[in-house]
């Protein structure tokens, strides 16, 4: 069951996308208005993402983005449980553990900041707009620089996993585009080239609906079927073929998996409840 657990990423990008599109359809059908948060620049034709959402498509804007958050930050929280019971590769150091957990606390600082920035609009909370979309930007930079370290270091201990080194180079690609776009907005309104700098922050996060969507590809491993057998699970009875995990356990012992043998299921599933209660 909590193999599929992957249509959480997929909800999230499908929410995220249909909101930006209706957000951005919406202003174009509607001839391109000059909303009354762009009025003050007077150089600025083309709306920002912030500026569509601060008026009528404000619900639609705070309720897509909070579904979207939830959703996704689901995904990191299901994704370590996963790792951590053996139906995903589970870590092998206190520092791998240590990058899964960074990375949900700063997803949530960046989930945090969107919600926000959707409720303290541009228009009549500008500020703090502002602050929270930084937060928003940073918060989910963050978190994929720590996923990207756990994948780099997952993958050179599960070198039979391909699917580790695919996430990684797609959240390398994810960290590298966003942070030059992200780089490009800051100079463009900086130095008030705001159609620029709007063109960017659209782009941006359009990206980010590829982000959400990697995560599929971290948890269908743990998907079960009559024909595939969990990535964690398949890594636990090849060591017990080869007479002991990796770590050095005899055969028979409960190993880092939580996996107890391949012939005690329900053994099996006691641990992983103690473990899931110890994390």
């Amino acid at each position: 069951m909590w193999g599929y657990a992957a249509v959480l990423p997929v909800i999230s990008a499908l929410v995220w996308l249909s909101m930006l599109l209706g957000m951005l359809l919406w202003w174009v059908t509607s001839g391109s208005p000059l909303l009354p948060s762009m009025v003050d620049d007077q150089n600025q034709t083309i709306a920002y993402i912030s500026d569509v959402g601060a008026f009528t498509l404000k619900p639609l804007f705070i309720s897509m983005s909070s579904v979207m958050v939830v959703t996704l930050n689901a995904s990191f929280l299901v994704e370590r449980y996963l790792r951590h019971s053996g139906l995903l590769a589970a870590n092998t150091s206190r520092v791998q553990k240590g990058l899964s957990i960074g990375s949900i606390i700063f997803s949530t600082i960046g989930g945090a900041g969107i919600i926000l920035l959707s409720i303290f609009d541009t228009y009549r909370h500008n500020t703090l707009h502002n602050v929270f979309l930084l937060c928003f930007i940073g918060g989910y930079v963050v978190s994929a620089i720590l996923v990207c370290a756990e994948y780099q270091r997952l993958g050179i201990h599960y070198r039979q996993h391909r699917i580790l080194r695919i996430s990684f180079w797609v959240k390398l690609f994810f960290i590298i585009v966003e942070c030059l776009l992200a780089i490009a907005f800051v100079s463009t309104n900086w130095t008030s080239h705001y159609n620029v700098a709007a063109v960017f922050e659209w782009i941006v996060a359009f990206i980010f609906t590829l982000y959400a969507l990697s995560f599929a590809l971290d948890l269908l491993p743990a998907v079960q079927t009559a024909r595939h057998v969990p990535q964690g699970l398949k890594d636990a009875e090849k060591n017990l073929q080869n007479g002991g995990d990796q770590m050095g356990r005899p055969e028979g012992s409960v190993n880092e998996f939580g996996m107890a043998s391949v012939e005690q299921p329900q053994r099996a599933q006691q641990s992983r409840l103690s473990r899931f209660i110890s994390w």
